[in-house]
């Protein structure tokens, strides 16, 4: 007998696809709009065609020399988390325990940084690294180091590190944790019995079964990191100078502060098109190398 697929449950759907619509969707081109546009004020709009695109890209115009300087700082800042978090996530995710009353108090200590809203997280280390009456800047300071993150370039971006290394790498640690429970008992008993070493067993078993885990914890963390604002905001507020202002510190000066609608609807347009590119370099070249292991070991 020849089953009939029944696709009125597509009906279910139209409700989300209206909301999506509705908040996505529409937003997205009112920002077009604005960004082939100029204004006068008193709501004057004029036609600009792609004059604010070519400015934004030309590096010898001010808008451009400010959009690549603060693309450039958001593409080390990303590389720099990324290369911290996600071996630290994996060193953690090892060394939970996978069994006993211990699992559910490490977890739960790991889900707390996690639970903080991102503009506390940026008061708590605005105060935490603060020379005067912060732990860590009286701390440090009492070092002998001459540490001020207000004022010194080098200690406001350590800072930023450190405050993003502690309140994200928990999810690589969790998302790890999860790839870990995943894997059967029998490959640890069948490399016991190989006499395989640990460092054998996390590169041939615990690794490539942490790898979909782990494309998901690079994608996540990646537009986490290059789309930061609140905690770098709250804390150095962009400075010392603009030794913190990434895109998107840039984009709400650009666009609330000098109210310079075209030029920041043209900036937020290829700041979107910029994170979409560059997840999907990252999501296709691990999927093709994920794809070729399996091809060999089949």
């Amino acid at each position: 007998m020849t089953k009939v697929a029944d696709n009125r449950a597509w009906f279910l759907v139209l409700p989300v696809f209206a909301i999506v619509a509705f908040s996505a969707v529409l937003p997205m081109m009112t920002v077009v709009n604005y960004s082939v546009q100029d204004t006068f004020g008193n709501n004057q709009f004029f036609w600009n065609g792609v004059g604010w695109f070519q400015e934004l890209l030309d590096p010898s115009s001010q808008l451009g020399e400010r959009f690549f300087e603060s693309l450039w700082r958001n593409l080390l800042f990303s590389a720099i988390i990324l290369a911290i978090e996600i071996p630290l996530g994996i060193l953690i995710a090892l060394s939970m325990p996978r069994e006993g009353w211990t699992v559910a108090l490490c977890l739960v200590l790991m889900a707390l940084p996690l639970l903080i809203p991102w503009n506390v997280v940026g008061t708590i280390w605005q105060v935490f690294a603060r020379g005067d009456i912060g732990l860590l800047g009286y701390a440090i300071n009492s070092l002998g180091i001459d540490y001020n993150y207000v004022a010194d370039p080098l200690d406001a971006w350590a800072t930023i590190i450190v405050m993003d290394v502690w309140h994200w790498t928990s999810l690589v640690a969790l998302l790890c944790y999860a790839g870990l429970k995943s894997i059967p008992d029998a490959y640890y008993q069948a490399a016991r019995i190989d006499g395989a070493s640990r460092w054998a067993v996390f590169r041939t078993i615990q690794l490539p079964k942490m790898r979909r885990v782990l494309l998901i914890a690079v994608l996540l963390r990646f537009m986490d990191s290059f789309m930061i604002y609140t905690e770098p905001f709250v804390l150095t507020g962009g400075g010392p100078g603009n030794a913190t202002t990434f895109l998107s510190i840039d984009l709400v000066k650009l666009a609330l502060g000098q109210f310079d609608l075209g030029r920041a609807a043209a900036m937020s347009l290829v700041y979107n098109l910029i994170i979409l590119a560059l997840c999907w370099v990252f999501y296709t070249v691990m999927t093709n190398v994920d794809a070729d292991r399996e091809r060999v070991e089949g």
